[in-house]
């Protein structure tokens, strides 16, 4: 039986792993700053933003296997962390979008999102996640009750409809976007397997 780490220990993994999801965000920063973004910017800063928005939804889903198969429980405290820059990083690829590609053209963006199927899944992704983040702390778990537990369980629609987003983008070299929908399927896999072989929902969404 794997021994867990301390207090301190969690703590200072816990910041680690806090100051790991900031290094995409610095490193972009930095590269704009040296204007060593490549001859498309744009397509730099939202390609990169959009990425490391996959790879935080996907690990926050793989925090309950990592617990189970390896042992890991520190990382249940760290989901709504991993969740949180998951959104941090989705809003900031909506932003390049808005401000580098439209200029915040109000009337763009929305026969955008009505008009180019890429754009439709990637904003619903990003509309799904706000509630998520909004309610993501204990007190409002303890004010929704039950209902904070349906709500939840959206954490499994927004990386579908982010792959899908990225999916649909790329068109030809897919991929990156079929590795992610890869590892998301074995994912969600995973989860509705354990569900089954419970014989109820117990694992419907992420424990807290």
């Amino acid at each position: 039986m794997r021994r867990e780490p301390g207090r301190a220990q969690q703590a200072g993994l816990k910041i680690a792993l806090f100051l790991l999801c900031l290094v995409p965000m610095v490193q972009l920063v930095w590269r704009a700053a040296a204007s060593a973004l490549g001859a498309n910017p744009v397509e730099a800063v939202q390609r990169s933003t959009g990425w490391w928005t996959l790879v935080l939804l996907l690990g926050t889903l793989a925090v309950t296997p990592l617990r189970r198969w390896a042992g890991l429980g520190w990382l249940l405290r760290s989901r709504r962390m991993l969740g949180l820059f998951a959104f941090f990083y989705a809003c900031a690829h909506f932003t390049s979008y808005a401000w580098l590609d439209v200029w915040f053209d109000l009337e763009q963006v929305v026969k955008d999102v009505y008009k180019r199927p890429f754009i439709t899944v990637g904003f619903s992704a990003l509309v799904l996640m706000l509630p998520l983040a909004l309610t993501s702390t204990q007190a409002m778990q303890r004010r929704l009750g039950r209902g904070w537990r349906t709500l939840h369980r959206l954490v499994y629609a927004v990386p579908v409809l982010g792959v899908l987003h990225f999916w649909w983008l790329v068109k030809r070299d897919i991929r990156e976007p079929l590795a992610f929908a890869v590892v998301l399927a074995l994912l969600l896999g995973a989860r509705l397997a354990r569900r089954r072989a419970a014989g109820g929902p117990r694992d419907a969404i992420p424990e807290r």
